[in-house]
């Protein structure tokens, strides 16, 4: 029975709380965060980190196989113990110990690592600017007994606005300290202040103290090996310009010079050092700057082999000599000896060192000479004595020294004996050409064989002597006269040497004008003479477009090369005679060509043309024409079949007749091929953008197994696919958000990546030599760089203590123009500075003083000029100088010199670069002030404003303003007085105003450009350049000149009355009560309080004196007892502190007696009551 009532409706699933929960199958509140607002704060903070680990892309053209060693400085104040740090460091390195640190100092600091150590002078401020701009670790001393020094804080400052490098504190005289407690005090806060000035967590060593004039070992092995294993990131100056720093220089000026024009004479110079950064031009003229001396073009420079050789480039060099020996190995050979492997650490023998300033081990070697230190000197023992040798090589230079003749005196007297039955030739006879027959024939007659008399003669090889005979009947009686003269007489071999081709028992004979028949052996002769004849065969193409451009040769000879009928000049026909040459312009009918002149004007020039008859006599069938094109069809099957092919006669052929071509099909063919296959490479050659496509035709016919046809297709896809990559470059996929790069950083880094692997792919295609021409002497490469024209002050005031940088300059910074950039001064500088005032800035790699004009922006308008810098805020400065690319930062000194070095900070200002090459137009506010001498409604004469007409015409229509604010407009000039005129205001002026004319006046930046040549004196920490007029009044005591005008004044100013307001009683009638002038009428009768007099009789008198009396002792008492209870007080406050500091005296006692007692028993109690906790 069905239902008949409606059926209930089901029941809703409820989702319930663990249904929610588990709703995405999993429990999702065992899986939430506790603290959503930590996690967000540490998720923000690790995105910061990550940000602040990312810097702008930048090229690294350190090279990767040979890297120049890292320059380390050491820097700090006087006494702080550079040179002993120095000294530490390389007999840690190198077991060698070093009496005096003078120069760089390269020594081997791992297996693909050197440094340069420097020490940076302590007193010189350009040497610290120097060593600031080209140091990669700075090892920053720090006196821990002192402190910070200003030397230190300059240092840093200097470091900061020239690309910072890596800088490592180290604190020193720690051994000063006697308590502990100071001593942990004192190096927690010098961390925490050398972290405020570099960054936080810098790492700062501490150096106990010294032992044996040396660091500890522990503490310089753990500073070497932080040394060998740090990274350093390229800097954007370095990595844009090489630089060098020298570790040696040589006066390489001839001693003929000095002494004819006496030692005041400018030197050749010669530096040595590492290359750095960028690699620098091959070619000489190349302009470079030396700090402290100037700009200088490189006379020459050339590459000298590494004196301090790293041992991974040993061991590159030991893996190409056992390439070579399995090389030889496997051809068979027996190698000489064999290459050692070299083990992973390193060696005492790689422990090198090279320090030719410091004269480390006696022996200096240059390009052309080795000097040896005999140990003359101040405090040096004598070396290289003989007799007294301290070992093999002292001896083997005492050999040397005492040999008794040169090698030239042992040579001197001795010939060369050419045959073993001739005699000694002692010298040359340059007359020997002038030498007579009868002389040539009294030698004969001796029978002395005296060897060769005259120069070598070429000898000529003629044609085969089946054509020959006929050529040689006709032969003039003078060819023969002169052939005698030339020192051929009979009993010689003749001139011209007869060949017979045919025969095949005599040896292949070679000449350069001769045609052969080739045997049937296969030997190397058979192949060069092969060689020789498709040369002689092929027909040389000029190129018109080449031809006319070329000044070397003449019009004449232009055409004649064009149309093939140039003749080159061999040594063979050096010998041929005037009538010879008369036979060159001979037809074969013996009629004397007609000559053109083509050197005349080509513009009047007529071109010449053959006739049509001579053309079509001269090219009878077009086989003649194909070698005229590049890439001449393959020869028909006539010439396959072996039939001669007819040979056009070559230039020389017309000197010795006409050749007939004998040769078989088969070689004319194969010289055929060779002479297509030289046109074509030629062809390539002239067509440089056609070489990356191959000819598919041709090599389809040929006949390559599978594996040779897929070698060559992977060849020729690599080479298209580099090509396409050169030309438009790969798709990194900038806009498609699904790219594989995470990051903008990331796309970069990679764009320039592909950017380095296509340059080094197209430099490794090129031989060593282009590489070179192209890119020049790389980074790493220890050079010789040859200056000329060198102040000879460089030479004689030379200080090796004293670093010479040589920086590379862009053509940018050759020139020379205002430069915009954004200055401040510095924080720590005491006095503003003051426009137009001199100051030395260090841009680039140079140091000049310049006079700089301070200027701000007024709403973007125009820029005014500012008389000083701003007291906490950047400004605009504009200097004369060289130009330097934007955004490099530089920082200015006002002072160099120590003498005029006070103790305050010398570094007064540090700024970035801007704008180069500007042209600003910078004003500066100039008030003219008038007085008004005669008065109208709304015009007035204006007075003492203008000199003249003239002056007032230049500024008509111009604003005024007066004092109280009315403003008006210069209207015209007036014919008298002079320099006056009449203006138009917007109300009516009184004659006490004041009126002002606001006008700009342009300010000149002043052109000077003085380069700091410190290295040119002899004391290097006095250089001065131009000082204030101040300064050199006060330093020579004299006094200020006075000029009234503009000396202060007292201004004294008349008091003015002002007329009271009247306002008429007709408008004061119609006015609102509000607004209606209530004025009071002036009292006539004296009032209650004036007219009343106090008059005291005797007995008030004594009163009132008796109560001031009374008043004044009371005063007089209570001052006392003030006085007096705030001395109890001090007493009070004295002795409760006594009694306090003896109370917690009493208390330090106490706990120190009490854990002295029960403090080890409390912590064991402690640990087993932690111990307990934790098993519980």
């Amino acid at each position: 029975m069905e239902q008949s009532n409606k059926a209930h409706r089901k029941t809703k699933e409820k989702n319930t709380a663990k249904k929610v929960l588990h709703s995405q199958g999993h429990n999702a509140k065992a899986f939430a965060v506790s603290a959503p607002g930590k996690m967000a704060r540490q998720m923000l903070r690790t995105s910061d980190v990550n940000e602040r680990k990312l810097h702008v892309p930048m090229i690294d053209r350190t090279p990767d196989d040979d890297p120049p060693p890292v320059i380390v400085s050491v820097v700090g104040p006087k006494g702080t113990g550079k040179t002993t740090l120095i000294k530490s460091l390389i007999r840690r390195l190198t077991k060698a110990s070093i009496s005096e640190v003078n120069g760089p100092i390269t020594v081997v600091s791992g297996k693909r690592r050197r440094i340069t150590l420097i020490e940076c002078p302590a007193d010189d401020l350009n040497a610290m600017i120097d060593i600031a701009k080209i140091s990669d670790l700075v090892l920053m001393m720090i006196d821990g007994n002192f402190g910070f020094e200003m030397e230190t804080m300059e240092f840093l400052n200097l470091a900061q606005h020239h690309g910072m490098p890596r800088v490592i504190g180290i604190c020193t005289h720690l051994d000063l300290f006697k308590s502990q407690s100071t001593l942990r005090a004192s190096k927690k806060r010098l961390k925490h202040r050398f972290w405020t000035e570099v960054y936080p967590g810098a790492k700062l060593f501490y150096l106990s103290g010294v032992l044996n004039g040396r660091y500890p070992d522990r503490e310089i092995l753990n500073l070497s090996r932080f040394i060998s294993v740090m990274k350093f990131r390229p800097l954007k100056w370095r990595n844009e310009h090489p630089y060098l720093l020298a570790d040696r220089i040589t006066d390489i000026t001839h001693p003929e010079i000095i002494e004819k024009e006496g030692i005041k004479v400018d030197r050749k110079v010669a530096l040595y050092g590492y290359l750095h950064g960028t690699p620098i031009s091959s070619t000489p003229g190349t302009k470079v700057h030396i700090a402290g001396v100037g700009d200088y073009s490189i006379a020459h420079i050339e590459k000298l082999p590494d004196p301090c050789p790293t041992p991974y480039f040993q061991q590159k060099i030991d893996d190409y000599e056992r390439e070579k020996l399995k090389e030889e190995l496997a051809n068979g050979g027996t190698p000489a000896s064999t290459v050692p492997k070299r083990r992973k650490r390193l060696e005492n023998k790689d422990k090198l060192i090279y320090a030719p300033m410091s004269d480390v081990g006696g022996v200096l070697m240059d390009k052309d000479a080795v000097y040896i230190n005999t140990g003359h000197g101040k405090n040096k023992i004598e070396s290289f004595v003989p007799g007294e040798e301290k070992g093999e090589g002292e001896k083997l230079v005492t050999n040397l020294q005492s040999a008794e003749k040169s090698i030239s005196e042992r040579f001197d007297g001795v010939g060369i004996q050419l045959f073993s039955n001739g005699t000694e030739l002692q010298e040359v006879n340059e007359d020997n050409d002038n030498l007579s027959e009868s002389d040539i024939e009294e030698d004969v007659i001796q029978g002395e064989d005296q060897g060769r008399t005259t120069m070598r003669k070429a000898k000529v090889y003629s044609k085969s002597t089946q054509n020959e005979d006929g050529d040689i009947d006709n032969i003039n009686s003078e060819d023969e006269d002169g052939m005698e003269e030339e020192g051929y007489n009979s009993t010689r071999k003749p001139k011209l040497v007869d060949i017979d081709f045919h025969s095949k028992n005599d040896e292949l004979a070679y000449g350069t004008d001769s045609e052969f028949e080739l045997s049937d052996q296969e030997d190397w002769q058979q192949a060069s003479a092969k060689k020789l004849k498709s040369q002689f065969n092929a027909r040389r193409k000029w190129d018109i477009t080449k031809l006319i451009y070329m000044d070397n040769i003449s019009p004449e000879e232009c055409i004649k090369r064009w149309k093939g009928e140039s003749q080159n000049a061999d040594s063979e026909e050096s010998d041929i005679e005037d009538e010879e040459e008369e036979d060159f312009f001979k037809k074969k009918d013996g009629t004397l060509a007609s000559k053109h002149n083509y050197g005349a004007d080509l513009e009047r020039f007529v071109p010449y043309f053959d006739t049509i008859e001579k053309l079509v006599s001269k090219w009878t069938n077009n086989k003649s024409l194909k070698s005229r094109f590049i890439g001449a069809p393959l020869a028909n099957a006539q010439e396959e079949k072996g039939e001669e092919v007819e040979v056009e006669e070559n230039s020389d052929g017309e000197l010795y007749g006409d050749f007939v071509d004998l040769e078989n099909a088969e070689s004319s063919k194969e010289s055929k091929d060779e002479e297509q296959e030289s046109a074509q490479e030629k062809g390539d050659e002239d067509n440089a953008s056609d070489d990356s496509f191959a000819d598919f035709d041709k090599e389809e016919k040929e006949e390559l197994t599978v594996a040779q046809q897929r070698e060559m297709n992977a060849s020729k896809k690599e080479k298209l696919r580099l090509q396409f990559e050169m030309e438009e470059g790969e798709n990194f996929k900038e806009n498609d958000p699904d790219n594989e790069y995470d990051t903008w950083y990331e796309l970069q880094k990679a764009k320039i990546a592909k950017q380095l692997d296509i340059n080094n792919a197209e430099y490794e295609k090129m031989t060593p030599e282009q590489r070179q021409s192209i890119e020049g002497f790389k980074a790493g490469s220890y050079v010789r760089i040859v200056f000329d024209n060198v102040p000879m002050e460089f030479i004689e005031n030379f200080d090796p203590q004293v670093p010479v940088v040589m920086g590379g300059l862009l053509p940018t910074e050759l020139k020379f123009g205002v430069i915009n950039a954004r200055l401040r001064r510095h924080r720590w500088h005491k006095k503003i500075l003051k426009s137009n005032d001199p100051l030395v800035l260090s841009l680039g790699w140079r140091r000049f003083q310049t006079l700089p004009v301070y200027t701000t922006s007024d709403s973007r308008t125009r820029t005014r000029f500012l008389k000083y810098t701003p007291e906490h805020t950047y400004c605009t400065a504009s200097f004369y100088g060289p130009l330097c690319s934007p955004n490099t930062p530089f920082c200015g000194v006002q002072v160099v010199s120590n003498s005029d070095t006070t103790g305050s900070f010398r570094i007064s200002a540090t700024g970035i670069v801007e704008e180069i090459d500007a042209s600003v137009e910078i004003v500066k506010k100039l008030k003219l002030v008038g007085y008004p001498y005669k008065i109208f409604k709304n015009t007035a004469f204006i007075k003492d404003m203008f000199s003249s007409a003239m002056e007032v015409a230049r500024f008509e229509g111009a604003q005024i303003k007066t004092v109280s604010g009315i403003r008006g407009e210069i209207k015209r000039a007036l014919s008298k007085p002079e320099g006056c005129y009449r203006a138009a205001f917007e109300d009516k002026i009184i004659m006490s105003d004041v009126v002002i004319l606001r006008s700009w006046y342009p300010v000149q930046i002043k052109r000077f450009y003085n380069p700091v040549t410190s290295l040119l004196l002899k004391n290097k920490t006095e250089w001065k350049g131009v000082r204030l007029t101040g300064k050199i009044r006060f330093e020579r005591s004299l006094e200020t000149p006075m000029n009234n005008d503009s000396a202060y004044k007292k201004i004294e100013r008349q008091e003015r009355h002002f007329n009271g307001l009247k306002v008429p009683k007709s408008i004061q009638r119609d006015l609102p009560f509000k607004s209606q002038i209530h004025q009071m009428k002036k009292q006539k009768k004296k009032t209650y309080m004036q007219k009343r007099a106090v008059v005291l009789n005797g007995e008030e008198k004594k009163a009132r004196a008796t109560m001031q009396q009374v008043l004044t002792i009371s005063r007089a008492k209570d001052e006392k007892k003030r006085a007096k209870k705030d001395d109890q007080r001090k007493e009070r406050l004295k002795r409760l502190a006594k009694a306090e500091e003896e109370k917690s005296q009493k208390d330090k006692e106490k706990k120190k007696e009490y854990f002295s007692k029960h403090g080890k028993k409390r912590n064991n109690d402690d640990d087993e009551f932690s111990s307990s906790k934790r098993r519980k």
